[in-house]
């Protein structure tokens, strides 16, 4: 499967049309090449690995009592330091990052998410590295 976004649920946005186009074309042409027996070299990219759900603040009858600080909306995959407001409380304190940093957060204040009780998914940057691959099928 491909997700590709941000994207709000029931809209359906141009630019990210595009963006699945091109991700699942070059899935395609690799398995194109990969088939016609091409070798690919070894590589190492960076991806996100999950390490938390965050939850919004909430009270002892857990109901929210904070929403997404402006500076963390729309920053998804952006570092986030020890420090940097992560919510602002219906009453303007702001409660900041704390721990192991940067972490790079994702899903930001997705409506899909504040039934399953998630602000964001905390992730860590690493890096991997593939070997050469060549198709065993002659």
């Amino acid at each position: 499967g491909v997700e590709v976004g941000p994207q709000p649920q029931g809209v359906a946005r141009a630019d990210i049309l595009d963006k699945m186009r091109k991700i699942v074309k070059h899935g395609l042409d690799f398995v194109q090449l990969f088939n016609e027996g091409k070798e690919f070299p070894p590589c190492t990219i960076e991806v996100f690995k999950i390490m938390e759900k965050v939850d919004y603040p909430r009270n002892k009858n857990n109901e929210i009592i904070a929403v997404i600080h402006p500076q963390l909306q729309d920053q998804d995959w952006q570092p986030l330091n020890n420090g940097d407001p992560l919510f602002l409380t219906l009453d303007g304190k702001v409660i900041p990052c704390q721990g192991n940093c940067p972490v790079y957060p994702t899903f930001i204040n997705e409506a899909a998410y504040y039934e399953k009780k998630q602000a964001f998914v905390k992730t860590e940057k690493i890096k991997l590295t593939a070997k050469a691959l060549r198709s065993s099928v002659s």
